[in-house]
């Protein structure tokens, strides 16, 4: 097995689906990011979104839920290429994070990411970088979230 089929690059992957009810998308906004149309109904209404919706913060963090999950239930699945199993590492960061709609409270979103590519760190041998985009969408099919992240791999 190689790296590329470990980290299955090119194909998009479901990591799972989440409904967002309205005292939840309350609660995190309360506690995370407290502007009134994810904190009240009544001037959620009066905002531009014209109801409750979710803080695109919740959105990402629920996507790293779920992709941590997939995570580990993948970690089960046989490695029988060349040195010992990858491990995954931290995050450096991500780019070109959108927000493309909103998410309202009752839509249920699926979250998705695609391996796009791997390198060899030069700062850090036998480590990689795995770059994935990761994206949601809600029940309709529409895009509600995608951003380009970056992993680091132990993969000597």
């Amino acid at each position: 097995m190689s790296l590329d089929d470990y980290f299955a690059l090119g194909t998009t992957i479901t990591l799972g689906s989440h409904t967002f009810g309205a005292d939840e998308i309350k609660e995190f906004a309360r506690k995370y990011d407290p502007q009134l149309f994810h904190t009240d109904e009544a001037e959620a209404e009066r905002s531009v979104f014209g109801r409750l919706c979710a803080s695109g913060w919740h959105t990402a963090s629920m996507w790293m839920r779920y992709n941590l999950k997939k995570r580990e239930d993948m970690g089960a699945r046989p490695w029988d290429g060349p040195g010992p199993r990858p491990e995954f590492g931290p995050s450096p960061g991500f780019t070109d994070l959108k927000w493309l709609r909103p998410v309202f409270a009752g839509d249920t979103i699926t979250f998705t990411r695609t391996a796009l590519s791997h390198r060899a760190m030069n700062t850090r041998p036998g480590w990689r970088i795995l770059t994935i985009r990761c994206g949601a969408h809600n029940q309709d099919g529409t895009p509600v979230l995608t951003f380009d992240s970056a992993v680091l791999v132990k993969a000597g």
